[in-house]
């Protein structure tokens, strides 16, 4: 059983870590969300290698959490609200594999309970965009991202990027979670 005192690990990838650390953030019960990488082949690659596509990496957020105010479900629940698990490879206007959707499992309880998740929103005809893409995998490895793409959302509220990525993503984490958002 865990202690309230302990914190959980999640690793999800869905489009542009600026965005997913934002929405993330809102969450009550999340004590961090860093931005990094993971699922690729390249030891401790370079923001700019992973977008040249050839590191095989996935822009992720790490997102560690307090599980007695937060269930790994919730986290699921918000993941799969705030970007298309539809879309191969792409996120909105950000193409390439490092934008793909992909949950990183750090135990057996965590891929038993996103391939149930995963199922039941497929049962459920979650999404009329087609079938989920998303892929499920164990973390192998998670390299943080660079400082200036930690909390990029906060430092950089006047992005034309984040108005257009970011902000719709954080609205809708206030507006249909509210009853965990912070704010």
């Amino acid at each position: 059983m865990t202690r309230d005192s302990e914190t959980e690990t999640a690793t999800l990838a869905g489009g542009c870590f600026w965005c997913t650390e934002a929405a993330f953030k809102e969450l009550d019960g999340v004590e961090s969300v860093t931005s990094g990488y993971a699922g690729g082949h390249v030891e401790d690659p370079s923001y700019e290698a992973v977008c040249s596509g050839d590191t095989g990496h996935a822009e992720v957020v790490q997102v560690e959490y307090d599980p007695a105010k937060l269930a790994y479900e919730d986290l699921l629940k918000v993941f799969f609200t705030v970007h298309d698990p539809t879309q191969l490879n792409r996120q909105g206007p950000d193409v390439g594999t490092q934008y793909r959707s992909a949950v990183f499992y750090h135990d057996d309880e965590q891929a038993d309970i996103v391939r149930q998740f995963v199922s039941q929103l497929e049962a459920e005809g979650a999404y009329d965009e087609g079938d989920i893409v998303t892929e499920i995998e164990p973390l192998e490895e998670f390299y943080e991202a660079e400082e200036h793409h930690q909390d990029y959302y906060e430092k950089n509220p006047n992005d034309q990027y984040c108005s257009i990525q970011a902000e719709p993503k954080v609205q809708k984490v206030r507006e249909k979670f509210g009853g965990k958002a912070t704010q």
